[in-house]
């Protein structure tokens, strides 16, 4: 199928090696020669599938954008009503622990002034005895003072608990709402955040069986793909000859005379000689001139 009558010609497998590059290399001649086989259609069919597969990733992408939108959007609009809540617990926060730190400091004062209290009345009942009348007077207005300063801080005292339990009551009350508010949030977190994920499962699994169906669009048609068929069309596309180079040969000179003329044959074994005195000998591929010697 590829050969030639010319002996130095090397057209067939020139052709062959051609083809050869061609596929190798994938280049435009190659595409035409494809362009009616059976290799070639599952090609294009590969290559439109695979297109196919890149549109569906891109509208996925596209979905998962507007999905991670309504996430981000879901978020916002948590943090602000959080942020709300959180605002006044700040407040109420600060309120209470500086009424607590009032508090704190009314007890020390109020415990410093119990023992000056106490210290003045021992005072008094240690040197009642021992003093002078004008040294008692002394020790009994410094009691008296020690007992005032410890009423006023007593007040102040009861006035500092009263003021930390009505904060502590309205913390409680707006702590047990935050909480309330958290709870009810996180649920709401959790149930979108729950279907948000399934649905992305089902949209990555979605697009995994659509995937599939065009990967078997691709199977069916290389099933239809035909190697005998892509050959047998190169071939007669491509053809040179059906005929190969003649046997090689040693032609005869133009003067036989006495001389050897030979022509190589390996078709058939020498015959035997059947010419006279005087005449050529004819032996099959060997003739030569028969004389007197």
């Amino acid at each position: 199928t590829f050969g030639s009558t010319d002996l130095t010609s090397t057209v067939g497998y020139d052709s062959i090696i051609q083809h050869l590059n061609d596929g190798r290399k994938n280049c435009k001649e190659f595409e035409d020669f494809l362009k009616e086989s059976t290799l070639k259609r599952s090609l294009d069919v590969f290559k439109q599938q695979i297109d196919n597969v890149g549109q569906g990733h891109i509208q996925l992408a596209q979905t998962l954008r507007e999905e991670a939108k309504k996430m981000e959007e879901f978020r916002e609009k948590q943090k602000l009503h959080r942020k709300k809540i959180e605002l006044i617990m700040e407040a109420i926060h600060k309120n209470r622990n500086l009424q607590y730190k009032k508090t704190m400091e009314a007890k020390r004062l109020y415990e410093q002034r119990c023992r000056d209290k106490d210290e003045a009345e021992q005072a008094v009942h240690r040197n009642a005895n021992l003093v002078t009348q004008k040294q008692q007077e002394k020790l009994f207005l410094k009691l008296a003072q020690t007992k005032s300063a410890l009423e006023d801080s007593d007040r102040g005292y009861q006035q500092s608990i009263t003021a930390l339990e009505k904060i502590r009551e309205e913390w409680l009350k707006e702590h047990i709402k935050a909480c309330e508010f958290f709870e009810t949030q996180e649920c709401e977190r959790i149930s979108y955040f729950r279907n948000a994920l399934w649905l992305h499962v089902n949209q990555l699994s979605q697009g995994c069986v659509q995937n599939d169906e065009k990967y078997e669009e691709i199977r069916k048609s290389l099933e239809m793909c035909s190697i005998e068929k892509d050959i047998d069309f190169f071939v007669n596309l491509r053809k040179t000859g059906s005929s190969a180079p003649g046997e090689s040969s040693v032609e005869p000179h133009s003067h036989a005379g006495p001389h050897l003329c030979f022509f190589l044959s390996r078709r058939a074994p020498l015959p035997t000689p059947t010419s006279g005195p005087g005449e050529f000998l004819t032996l099959g591929g060997f003739c030569s001139h028969r004389g007197s010697v």
